[in-house]
């Protein structure tokens, strides 16, 4: 019998996406393939200290999405940088064994970012998903969309600003080059995590001091009117991508896909997979998110957003390289909906891993 590979499964992390990585983790531990690999559970928490946990009591209120947290263990632990092996220590007793594989299910900065990948990589530690540089890009909604501009991907009008220029927005300029209602964003964050949708110049500047609050640089976009579609791409050199899927927004509290309707009512969206579209549409929809993947150099998983024009054109939104694994998140549910479980999924995304690692091994890092 093969011997078990050891996932860390590294979730919590210093985000104000910390909550909904925790529902992600409690989803991917439970769909784990338990015959082929052995999971290590590692929470971080929002001081950014790291936690190993125990399967039965690494989550308080797990069933709550609005109360949900980490329950923070007595025991610390500490990655050991060294080269040749694979160890993550304990401050007490020592080191808990090497690791064959981490999962990262870090949503938002410190996670997604490409801070932890940097991290892994200094460590030789296989990981799940984007390195360093797909990670960055697809944190980043500025540099993402200039990307995608310059690689001739539709994707709507956009004004970006660091906090810097603060006092010199104005919501009369931005009004004319884009016109209401917009959407202000902090450029680093998911999971519609400071995100304003401003219909009048009394909600500016409540909007821009929300986004504000979570990162030093904030986007203003276009409003596009259509139907938001999600596809799911999953491969390295050679990606793949999902049917589409469509979200159909129905919170009575706000009018676009917030994290209200994400992660905590249950009635805040309907997910209507497969999306009901046309296969010329569908075609053109996977194609796009390939392109999008590939553009921002990303490896392992990625969930692509679009819109759709009433007169068929498709905008790619963004790009998400670590999304949601929640019981309601699309990544996994579109992958369910193509003909792949959810335990052969992340099977597939930790083999992905395993394989990048393994062909980097081969390069040279010296001169003859």
């Amino acid at each position: 019998m093969a011997k078990k590979l050891r996932v860390a499964i590294l979730f919590g992390g210093k985000s104000a996406e910390h909550e909904i990585s925790l529902q992600s983790a409690r989803n991917v531990f439970s769909a784990l393939d338990k015959s082929r690999f052995d999971p290590v559970l590692i929470g971080i928490d929002k001081q950014g200290k790291w936690h190993l946990n125990s399967a039965d009591r690494f989550l308080v209120n797990e069933n709550n999405p609005k109360l949900i947290a980490l329950n923070k263990s007595s025991i610390d632990l500490s990655m050991s940088l060294a080269a040749v092996e694979n160890q993550i220590r304990t401050t007490e007793s020592g080191d808990i064994g090497g690791i064959d594989v981490v999962f990262p299910v870090l949503h938002g900065p410190f996670g997604e970012d490409g801070s932890i990948q940097g991290l892994l990589k200094l460590a030789n530690v296989p990981f799940v998903g984007s390195g360093v540089l797909g990670s960055a890009l697809g944190m980043d909604k500025v540099v993402m969309k200039k990307l995608f501009r310059d690689a001739s991907i539709p994707t709507a009008k956009f004004v970006h600003f660091s906090s810097s220029q603060r006092g010199k927005l104005r919501f009369s300029e931005i009004h004319d080059y884009l016109g209401v209602p917009f959407f202000v964003k902090p450029a680093n964050l998911g999971s519609s995590v400071g995100i304003s949708k401003v219909k009048s110049e009394s909600g500016f500047s409540r909007a821009i001091d929300e986004a504000f609050k979570y990162d030093r640089k904030i986007i203003v976009e276009e409003n596009v009117e259509g139907r938001e579609i999600e596809c799911s791409v999953l491969g390295n050199e050679d990606p793949i991508a999902s049917v589409p899927g469509e979200v159909i927004c129905t919170s009575i509290m706000d009018d676009f896909y917030s994290y209200q309707a994400k992660y905590i009512d249950e009635h805040g969206a309907t997910l209507q997979i497969p999306a009901q579209l046309d296969q010329n549409v569908v075609t053109a929809i996977q194609n796009l998110a390939i392109k999008a993947f590939e553009t921002l150099c990303c490896e392992g998983m990625a969930l692509v957003d679009f819109f759709l024009k009433p007169n068929g054109i498709v905008y790619v939104n963004e790009l998400n390289t670590i999304p949601g694994f929640t019981s309601i998140s699309m990544y996994p549910k579109l992958w369910e909906a193509s003909g792949k479980s959810y335990t052969q999924l992340i099977s597939d995304l930790i083999d992905l891993a395993i394989r990048r690692f393994e062909q980097e091994k081969n390069l040279r890092t010296s001169r003859d």
